[in-house]
């Protein structure tokens, strides 16, 4: 393959879209990125959210707010900062990310059905490389 890193982005950015596509859109990709930090790393203030989303501070805090409204994330007051705010992950927001990932899984398992037990082996082999693919840089 001639360039591997452009066929590669080209699979896995179709792959999203396709799994992305699936059903009514509950939540944008980025609502769920949030969302997902939060389950992942824990409370993160607004400044932090807005660095990991590559978005302006504005922008997330008009998407907390509306994520807020919506009972998935809740604000408290940042015990080493009174004067900043910590995002926190609720119960529900835990629970939307879970059944999105179910739909995104059974979606999957439907589309792996037509597929040989040696192409399955073939993709599960591969999973070890695509973890190493996404590992930050220390």
């Amino acid at each position: 393959m001639e360039n591997l890193a452009d066929e590669l982005d080209k699979r896995l950015t179709a792959l999203w879209h396709v799994l992305g596509r699936r059903g009514k859109r509950e939540l944008s990709r980025t609502a769920a990125s949030v969302l997902a930090t939060l389950r992942d790393t824990g409370p993160r203030r607004i400044t932090d959210l807005a660095e990991a989303e590559a978005v302006a501070q504005p922008t997330i805090t008009t998407l907390v707010g509306r994520l807020e409204r919506d009972g998935l994330v809740r604000r408290a007051p940042d015990p080493a900062d009174a004067r900043a705010v910590r995002v926190h992950l609720t119960d529900e927001g835990r629970e939307r990310l879970q059944a999105m990932r179910a739909a995104r899984t059974a979606l999957l398992e439907q589309r792996l059905k037509d597929f040989t037990a040696d192409e399955r082996a073939a993709l599960a082999a591969a999973l070890p490389l695509l973890d190493r693919l996404m590992e930050e840089d220390e």
